[in-house]
């Protein structure tokens, strides 16, 4: 990863965020002590005081959402360093995280569940302690991606390796909501993986504005990697289903992925029109086509962003600049049809038909008593019409101009104010030329432009087989046989004496081998060996990844001397499932929640019988109609979610995670 004390842009806003998190995590952490304390009193000056202190609490909590608003609009920073006159691009933060120690749980798992001696693993621990430390600095750029891919693999193997499903191993994992600050801590490795994801597509947002606009190639980059950015939080909508993370949350990642895919498509905008664009009626056609188009996403973008319950979390000067995007390019739309109107008479040599068929291609019906052949042979229809779109497009540039000024974020961006002026100074100007001092025209309502693009942009979803990963954990043996899972016996030492070069069992299956058809009358089946019993080592050496005919051959090859066998038996166990973990509901869009489920599996046992209480600490806009305001997010029953048998990490990608 990139050096965290970097004194880079990027590096400083990072850091701003992680100082936010912790303001708030306090806030949060005295809003919910008030609480409790409002609820416990029936003291009158006491809850006075209280009210007076959540009241001072409440206004800090807004304070602190505000500044973490400002973070998420300084979009400035992640945009490409050379002179653009472009309007800028929105990225995503990364999701902020407190440092985790794998060392006492995994090497208490392993001497516990695989009966290995744990210091033998110190280094592969320290290698997974290091990728994740170097996943929360990810440079941006493809190696960055790799990285966070990579890690998100290894948690595949970590998950199948280290976390058996019918309890905790005393991992806890924290992760900041990306727009409200708000930590989610759970032990469950699902809510590391979807945050890892989710920073995969933030950082391809990062990599997209990134690149430099004003070239043919930057904007191809900048198209595909919006493109993948979305394509990673569909997939993490698709396979999270129940995330405790509002930033997380489906209706969130709906609006999100709907906002990257109308920044690829503005991208390609700028990309047909970087060399220019010809003051010739079929180009302008099809531009008019194209950025109208453009203007369509981003009302849609806007519609979703001010819909419940997304509207109480998404950055005000996003949907603001969403908004601000969809009447600029509307406006675009209409001074392009103007000027195919105003500069483009019909001469003797052109085709008719054509331009007939070109222009009616962009409205679903024209004013009463318009025809598209009679506009373009009428030179007084024509003007009318070029100076009612000219009219709409004004209207939109000013709406866009007063949006922009009245929000205070936006206001501070230079490059956006600059260029909404000059396009709206253009439409103007335009407008002014078509401007006689007999002209009365009325100006009709300009009729609505049918948008189109020649380019559907669509998700790109996640090739995570093109990152290759080793498990770190390789040397603890095949995953399909030795998972978190299955349960075995301690390795046996079986003293094999072979007679006339009989074995007395055969081996069948990968690696490991296993024995079957045993003679009950051998020499090794009286000193222990049974049916099925899995042969991890001969004479001392590890024969877990060994196939038949190679552990044939070790057994032939010592088979002088009396041979020490390692074997392994498989216990059944009975998968009841305790499925302790937040679930998001789109009836408490206004409640953050602080969610510790540090839980004592043995404790849980004794005290079946009695209502567990759960420890959870949460936050909410307070409800006027009710004494308090904390609202908790309940635990799934134990036992009520299956899950799907699991033979590789990478069946985990497809799996839908009910725990989550």
């Amino acid at each position: 990863g990139c050096n965290p004390l970097a004194e880079t842009g990027r590096s400083k806003l990072q850091n701003q965020r992680a100082v936010l998190n912790q303001q708030i995590l306090r806030a949060v952490r005295m809003r919910a002590g008030a609480e409790n304390l409002l609820r416990a009193t029936t003291n009158n000056k006491v809850r006075e005081q209280v009210l007076l202190e959540l009241s001072f609490v409440n206004s800090d909590l807004q304070i602190l959402k505000e500044e973490l608003e400002g973070l998420n609009i300084s979009v400035e920073v992640y945009q490409n360093a050379e002179e653009t006159f472009s309007i800028p691009l929105v990225p995503l933060g990364l999701k902020e995280t407190k440092d985790v120690d794998f060392t006492v749980p995994l090497k208490d798992f392993i001497q516990e569940h695989y009966s290995q001696d744990s210091s033998e693993y110190e280094d592969e621990i320290a290698d997974l302690m290091d990728l994740r430390q170097a996943c929360r600095t990810p440079s941006r750029d493809e190696a960055g991606i790799e990285m966070l891919i990579s890690y998100f693999l290894q948690l595949g193997y970590v998950e199948n390796r280290f976390f058996p499903p019918t309890r905790h191993i005393g991992v806890l994992f924290t992760w900041y909501d990306s727009f409200t600050g708000v930590p989610v801590c759970q032990q469950n490795l699902l809510l590391e993986k979807a945050s890892v994801l989710f920073n995969i597509g933030a950082l391809y947002t990062q990599i997209g504005t990134r690149c430099n606009r004003q070239t043919q190639a930057g904007l191809e980059n900048a198209v595909e990697a919006f493109q993948k950015a979305a394509g990673v939080l569909s997939y993490l909508k698709e396979t999270f289903t129940h995330t405790p993370s509002y930033d997380m949350s489906p209706a969130m990642l709906n609006v999100l992925v709907r906002m990257l895919l109308a920044q690829a498509q503005e991208c390609v905008f700028e990309q047909m029109g970087l060399a220019g664009i010809r003051n010739e009626f079929f180009t302008l056609v099809k531009m008019t086509q194209e950025v109208a188009k453009v203007g369509e996403v981003y009302m849609l973008v806007n519609t979703a962003m001010n819909q419940e319950p997304v509207k109480e979390n998404i950055p005000y000067s996003w949907s603001k600049l969403a908004q601000i995007k969809s009447d600029h390019y509307k406006a675009l739309a209409h001074y392009f049809i103007a000027t195919i109107l105003c500069d483009h008479e019909l001469q003797p040599g052109d085709d008719e038909d054509e331009q007939e068929k070109a222009l009616s291609q962009l409205y679903d019906c024209l004013p009463e008593g318009l025809l598209v052949l009679a506009v373009l042979k009428d030179k007084v229809q024509r003007k009318q019409l070029g100076k009612a779109h000219l009219h709409q497009a004004i209207v939109h540039h000013e709406e866009a101009l007063r949006v922009c000024g009245l929000c205070k974020k936006l206001r501070n961006i230079e490059v956006l104010q600059e260029v909404l002026t000059a396009a709206h100074k253009r439409s103007l100007l335009k407008y002014a030329q078509q401007e006689t001092e007999d002209d009365f025209l009325s100006l009709s309502q300009a009729p609505e432009i049918l948008s189109k693009t020649e380019h559907k942009i669509e998700a790109i979803a996640p090739q995570f087989s093109k990152v290759k990963v080793k498990d770190f954990f390789h040397k603890l043996g095949p995953l399909a046989v030795f998972s978190a899972k299955q349960r075995w016996t301690a390795p046996r030492t079986i003293c094999l004496h072979q007679g006339a070069g009989q074995l007395g069992f055969s081996l069948k299956g990968g690696a490991p081998v296993q024995v079957y058809c045993l003679d009950p009358l051998c020499s090794a089946a009286s000193a222990g060996l049974k049916e099925g019993d899995y042969i991890v080592s001969v004479g001392g050496v590890d024969c877990k990844w060994l196939s038949v005919n190679e552990v044939l051959e070790k057994l032939r090859s010592e088979e002088k001397q009396p041979l020490e066998l390692e074997v392994i038996s498989c216990q059944d166990t009975a998968a009841s499932l305790h499925s302790k973990s937040a679930t998001y509901s789109m009836g408490m869009q206004k409640t953050y929640s602080l969610i510790c489920l540090a839980m004592d599996e043995d404790k849980m046992d004794q005290t079946k019988k009695a209502p567990l209480k759960l420890p959870f600490l949460s936050w909410g806009t307070k409800n006027r109609q009710k004494a308090a305001s904390t609202l908790c997010l309940p635990s799934a029953v134990a036992g009520s979610s299956q899950m799907k048998k699991k033979l590789s990490p990478f069946t985990l990608l497809n799996t839908e995670s009910s725990l989550y």
